[in-house]
């Protein structure tokens, strides 16, 4: 997609972190916005903030674990500009350890990170198909190509992310198809995912409470804000749009390390030692 301006990208988990940079991002390259969160104060804050600074942007709060509140969002950006053009699928959330998480939070965590993805697809991508015209980009993860301790939910759900990204890249390529899609694999970003549990359901609220989920939760708190600023991404993101790349990978040598440490073990090498 060489041209950016007048576009009209879904932004999903816009209201924060690496959402909420795209949206500024986007916004400088004339790119009219649909942000989409779950979280309403937030969400009419970034509204409001993107606004002042000249956007052209609508909020619409969502689940997106929910298909029916992402057929919301996209009748809302049909109801507003009339087109949809980039479909960022970025919301996420965190999650725990494999041995002692239980099934409920597993569901949740897959509920927006993977479903969050599939409904993003299944919903807009119809729209780009007969438009012959559009991007999809799926964040993914440095988790989502390597393993991590305590964090199994989270890498299994973001592992689908890249998988299927894969897969998308591929059934696109064959039907030799002007809509291009991405996989965003960052490693640590400055943002609140750390906090994920500010958005769990109530009937979950008590696994947040235990000795394990709030040492884990340390963890990730000190990882995340010695990580990258969200900005950098979203500088990167926009380039990929440019020139329809598939991989964003804004700590490439950590991710091509990971991956080559991946392959020595599967070749029987040792496990990679991952040095928390």
């Amino acid at each position: 997609m060489k041209e950016l301006d007048g576009r009209v990208a879904v932004i999903t988990g816009g209201a924060s972190g690496i959402g909420f940079a795209t949206a500024k991002q986007f916004a400088k390259e004339g790119i009219n916005l649909v942000l989409a969160d779950i979280e309403e104060e937030p969400l009419e804050g970034a509204v409001a903030s993107l606004s002042n600074d000249g956007a052209t942007v609508i909020g619409v709060q969502s689940d997106v674990a929910n298909l029916t509140d992402v057929e919301s969002v996209r009748d809302a950006a049909l109801a507003r500009f009339g087109a949809v053009h980039i479909v960022f699928n970025n919301a996420g959330v965190g999650g725990g350890s494999v041995i002692n998480t239980p099934p409920a939070v597993w569901d949740w965590v897959m509920g927006v990170n993977v479903d969050g993805v599939v409904n993003g697809i299944s919903v807009f991508m119809p729209l780009l198909l007969e438009q012959n015209e559009g991007h999809v980009i799926n964040t993914g993860s440095l988790a989502g190509l390597g393993g991590v301790p305590g964090m199994g939910p989270y890498c299994a759900s973001k592992f689908a992310v890249v998988g299927l990204s894969e897969s998308l890249f591929y059934e696109l390529e064959m039907r030799h198809s002007d809509v291009h899609c991405s996989v965003l694999c960052p490693a640590f970003v400055k943002t609140r995912i750390h906090e994920s549990e500010r958005n769990i359901p109530t009937e979950l609220a008590s696994w947040s409470d235990q000795p394990e989920t709030k040492a884990i939760g340390d963890f990730a708190r000190q990882a995340v804000l010695s990580g990258i600023e969200p900005s950098v991404v979203a500088e990167q993101v926009t380039r990929a749009l440019t020139n329809e790349n598939f991989w964003i990978l804004p700590h490439q040598s950590l991710a091509l390390a990971t991956t080559k440490r991946r392959m020595e073990w599967m070749d029987g090498g040792d496990p990679p030692r991952l040095g928390l």
